[in-house]
């Protein structure tokens, strides 16, 4: 699956909020496919070939990039090639297929109030991936084998959850993981996880919320 990321001013933060996602999970971007949604940045913002390449030198597998304005250069290199940049030949790679449903993150506004909240209203199907890291995610539906919800906050899924749930992306230890019915690849939040075959298969099948208490992962039926 593709996952993507959307730099937004100021940079210097959007970076270092990257940082610590890495430093919290190093091996979170480990061979993951990265395209980089350009839209956020003003047309006016310079040296955007460099940002990617700051971007790249993190260890993250860009694989191209979209939204670019087109005054800027030095992106032809990362403009979808499955490969590595600089003329290399690219490997072969399955169609990767990016969801409609991306939105870049809120910021709080004036008066204070927190991020506004993603809602999917429909089923995530296999090889989504669905990030919004400035609130809570809620999905209308099921998450099929195979997708992926990724927040800043807490995650709801009113149907069965079979793929994989992250929230907390931000280093958020309050957020929490609630579905209608826990089929679960893996559940994780800031950085703690636990995958399928560490969760009590009495829950299965449940509807089942997930906390952190502490630096372990708890996880309890809703009556």
């Amino acid at each position: 699956m593709a996952l993507v990321l959307a730099p937004e001013p100021p940079l210097a933060e959007w970076l270092a909020a990257l940082d610590g996602q890495i430093a919290r999970a190093p091996s979170f971007f480990d061979s993951r496919p990265v395209l980089l949604d350009l839209g956020l940045l003003p047309p006016d913002q310079p040296e955007v070939a460099g940002l990617v390449e700051t971007i790249a030198a993190r260890g993250i597998r860009i694989i191209g990039t979209e939204g670019a304005h087109p005054s800027w250069s030095g992106l032809a290199k990362w403009g979808g090639s499955l490969g590595p940049p600089g003329g290399a030949a690219p490997r072969p790679g399955r169609a990767i297929e990016i969801p409609d449903e991306r939105r870049p993150a809120a910021a709080p506004d004036p008066a204070g109030l927190p991020p506004a909240g993603l809602l999917i209203e429909h089923p995530v199907r296999s090889g989504q991936s669905i990030v919004h890291e400035g609130g809570d995610v809620t999905v209308l539906g099921p998450v099929a084998w195979g997708a992926e919800i990724v927040a800043g906050g807490s995650i709801h899924v009113y149907g069965a959850l079979r793929g994989r749930a992250i929230a907390g992306l931000n280093g958020n230890k309050t957020a929490r993981i609630f579905c209608r019915r826990l089929e679960a690849e893996l559940l994780a939040i800031d950085g703690v996880y636990r995958t399928a075959e560490d969760m009590d298969p009495a829950l299965r099948g449940k509807p089942t919320q997930a906390w952190l208490d502490g630096a372990t992962m708890m996880l309890a039926a809703i009556e």
